[in-house]
């Protein structure tokens, strides 16, 4: 595990690094108002392109947990119940999707968009065993599993706990095969019609979460994956949705910390046709001496996480969050760095743009951050 998480690591930093290259360029030719609409539609099939291979990278990274979680108090029957218009066009008509949600169930803290990602990579799994269509249930409930429990499965804290489940009527699985499931590129599926990535990713992904998968299956019958996720006592925040521009921008002064020279230039550009007064610097101290030497303070920071030197970009956040307070931060990797998150978790108030990113992306975030919507001390947090 520790050695796929070095390797993923590594090659997530530098290939995202890349990806983030090749998006801003697409999306900068997309601005051309004298656009062809042939090149038009290449340049949205690049940019499909990098999201898929983005998304495998993803998978990787949580496989071997280094993906930052943003987790936060959530009901997972609303989860469920938000996800089943996407689940209806993603399984077909030919299954039959059955939902059974218990009341008043627990919260969890968890990051809804990667339990969203989880639920519908199992759906989809059990969709493909059910060549002839069949049932999909769906199902939530409360359960506190007991020390026994955590004695045959040591992998698990005996606790509350909140089980959603995913079953299917399909093929099985069969039981040598049981044990392998979770591990990376094993799949049952033929050649090209599977990265083996799915069921590995949500593993990853659970466990990051300090929670547990049970997997049941009899052959010709179905398979039924359970995922319990630990009670939490926090209150749900509102789901709200804030009407704003497209593509917001604004006047502010912003430095960009960024070692890769194509990245750095890629988002100085974005960031100068959004109207922002940018200056750069290509490492943590440059970063430093460029605050000492500006005549008026800039309004944000928006550093890379991992950078060659003394000085990387946690640390630069916090001499700048000690020395000029009222800067905004924002960090932006292309992977899970310890120095900004605690077992893989980001840490209170810390704003992240996970590489690659979007212009769009970009441009809510940045707005996010010089609005005050958290981030502001982000970098105020000590590490420990």
């Amino acid at each position: 595990m520790e050695a796929v998480g070095q390797l993923t690591g590594g090659i997530a930093h530098d290939f995202n690094n890349i990806l983030t290259v090749i998006l801003a360029n697409a999306d900068a030719l997309q601005e051309e108002e004298s656009l062809d609409a042939a090149v038009t539609i290449r340049l949205d099939q690049i940019a499909q392109a990098v999201q898929r291979v983005s998304g495998l990278t993803r998978q990787l990274l949580a496989f071997s947990r280094k993906q930052p979680l943003s987790p936060k108090p959530t009901d997972i029957n609303d989860l469920v119940t938000r996800t089943g218009t996407l689940l209806r066009r993603a399984l077909g008509e030919q299954v039959e999707i059955e939902s059974v949600l218990a009341d008043g169930i627990w919260t969890v803290n968890v990051d809804r968009a990667q339990l969203e990602t989880a639920l519908v990579n199992l759906s989809i799994n059990a969709r493909d065993a059910m060549t002839g269509g069949g049932k999909l249930r769906i199902e939530t409930s409360n359960v506190t599993l007991d020390e026994a429990y955590a004695a045959r499965n040591p992998d698990v804290a005996a606790g509350n706990y909140v089980m959603l489940s995913i079953a299917d009527t399909g093929t099985g699985i069969a039981p040598e095969l049981l044990a392998k499931v979770f591990e990376p590129f094993f799949t049952t599926k033929g050649v090209g019609k599977g990265t083996g990535l799915g069921l590995s990713m949500v593993y990853g992904f659970i466990k990051q979460s300090n929670g547990h998968v049970r997997i049941d299956s009899k052959v010709g019958r179905g398979t039924s994956f359970s995922l319990y996720l630990p009670r939490t006592t926090g209150v749900q925040e509102e789901m709200t949705v804030r009407q704003q521009p497209s593509l917001p921008g604004g006047t502010e002064r912003i430095l960009v910390v960024e070692d890769d020279p194509q990245v750095r230039a890629s988002v100085v550009q974005q960031l100068q046709k959004l109207g922002y007064a940018v200056a750069q610097a290509c490492d943590g101290e440059a970063g430093v001496a460029a605050f000492e030497a500006a005549s008026q303070h800039y309004d944000l920071l928006l550093t890379d996480v991992v950078m060659p030197g003394l000085l990387n970009g946690r640390l630069l956040a916090d001499e700048v969050a000690r020395r000029w307070p009222k800067t905004k931060i924002v960090f932006m990797s292309g992977y899970s760095e310890e120095a900004i998150t605690h077992h893989g978790r980001l840490d209170d108030g810390v704003l992240l743009l996970s590489k690659p990113f979007r212009k769009c992306d970009l441009a809510k975030m940045i707005r996010r951050a010089l609005d005050g919507e958290r981030g502001s001390t982000a970098a105020n947090k000590p590490v420990s």
